[in-house]
């Protein structure tokens, strides 16, 4: 098998420090400015510092091997090499003070020697500046998850007009009666073969079969379901023994109202989690928020915005006082029965009892998902919720985000539920732009 060579681009490392072991078999070569800029994070207190660090340690264990500018063998049959860029290249326009350039040049000397090399990188640019040479150039594609095949959480099956009246009557069927590849907590619309309107929603359970939907899980802090889907998300959203819930959907489909809602509802109505603790990621994650005016909560409520419009409109009273509204949300807060906290701060702790949904998680890495998840102590609910065609964060996108990737890892546990909501429920309006702008 010919050997090829992989050079890395700086933030390759910075979205997985375990990258370099991802080549099995061929030759990684990290340019000397791929270095100099993890020497810049290396001190940051966010993941991309402890990324950093954890790279620069894995490069220096690697120097026992022997000298690491001739090549040091990997555990995975491969070469590893950090080599520097030198010499110009003739009748090609670019800046070398730029580190990304400097690190285009380390694979396009590598290109010119007839090497069979391959530019790897999460910036559209330096790829498009590679391509441009010749150079083959392509995405770190390790954890992506081709969203147009994401798992949805539910699926339509045609059964006879028989299986669902005994549905109806046994409130069970084994799943070796169905067709297909099913997965725990997965949703199954029955439709009958010759009539496609009589038909049954069901779940499947733990115990090899399907199971009706929950009565009591039709509603959540008197909010009801407008959508078939947003009826399947109650349902998770409000049964004990699921875990991890991921939400995905346009904007207008509920998502966060619904996570929202049903954290109310277990929280302060049924005493089932000591606190709600909300959070959304800045962008970067781990960005410090202090150069926000006044205390952390006011901090906070400068990109907590579409939490409060949310908590305001359920906390409202019959006659939709807005007054009303505030008062009982700012109670709650104060009272520490909500909690707002940047996710910067939740790394190292254990989170237990508590009801916690982290929105617009398809701007974090995977990494950094897991990260979160793992913070999940005794007795504690996580909710992620997100858009993948809304990501701020210029090194992923709807394949590649921490959000799309825990979806499809996470589909065979037993404590974890997925749907994708489609239909925008917000108004008319929401609903035109989502599918029309």
């Amino acid at each position: 098998m010919k050997v090829k060579t992989f050079v890395l681009d700086t933030n390759v490392l910075l979205h997985d420090p375990n990258s370099i072991e991802s080549f099995e078999d061929n030759c990684i070569l990290i340019p000397m400015a791929v270095i100099e800029e993890l020497d810049r994070f290396k001190t940051r207190v966010d993941d991309l510092g402890r990324n950093a660090r954890q790279v620069i340690r894995r490069l220096d264990s690697l120097r026992t091997k022997g000298k690491i500018s001739e090549g040091v063998p990997l555990d995975n049959g491969g070469i590893l090499k950090i080599i520097k860029g030198s010499g110009k290249l003739e009748g090609i326009d670019l800046n070398l003070d730029l580190p990304d350039n400097k690190i285009i040049r380390v694979a396009y000397s590598i290109f010119a020697k007839g090497d069979d090399v391959i530019f790897v990188s999460k910036d559209i640019n330096a790829r498009l500046k590679a391509d441009a040479l010749g150079i083959e150039s392509v995405d770190y594609e390790k954890s992506k998850v081709f969203f147009d095949e994401l798992y949805s959480g539910y699926q339509s099956l045609s059964v006879t007009s028989k299986l669902i009246e005994r549905f109806y009557d046994e409130k069970f069927i084994s799943l070796d009666e169905l067709k297909g590849e099913f997965y725990p907590n997965q949703f199954l619309l029955l439709e009958d073969e010759v009539n496609v309107k009589h038909t049954a929603l069901a779940r499947v359970s733990g115990q090899d079969g399907i199971i009706p939907l929950v009565a009591k899980f039709d509603s959540a802090w008197h909010v009801k379901p407008r959508s078939r889907e947003q009826r399947m998300a109650l349902e998770l959203l409000l049964d004990d023994t699921i875990k991890l819930v991921t939400l995905v959907g346009q904007a207008g489909t509920g998502k966060t109202l619904l996570a929202i809602a049903a954290a109310l509802e277990q929280t302060i109505d049924l005493n089932k989690f000591d606190k709600i603790l909300v959070s959304r990621p800045i962008m970067p994650m781990g960005k410090d928020i202090g150069y926000l005016p006044g205390d952390k909560n006011e901090k906070l409520e400068n990109w907590m915005g579409p939490i409060f419009d949310n908590l305001r409109f359920l906390l409202r009273g019959k006659n939709g006082d807005p007054d009303s509204s505030q008062k009982k949300m700012q109670d709650l807060l104060s009272n520490h029965v909500i909690e707002l906290e940047a996710l910067t701060y939740i790394r190292g702790r254990s989170i237990a009892r508590q009801f916690v949904i982290v929105d617009e998680a398809q701007n974090l890495t995977p990494h950094e998902i897991k990260t979160i998840i793992s913070r999940a102590g005794e007795g504690t609910k996580m909710v992620l919720t997100g858009d993948p065609y809304q990501i701020d964060n210029p090194y992923l996108d709807s394949s590649s985000n921490g959000l799309i990737y825990a979806v499809e890892r996470l589909k065979n546990e037993k404590i974890h539920g997925h749907i994708t909501l489609k239909k925008s429920e917000r108004s008319s309006l929401a609903a035109a732009a989502a599918s029309l702008l």
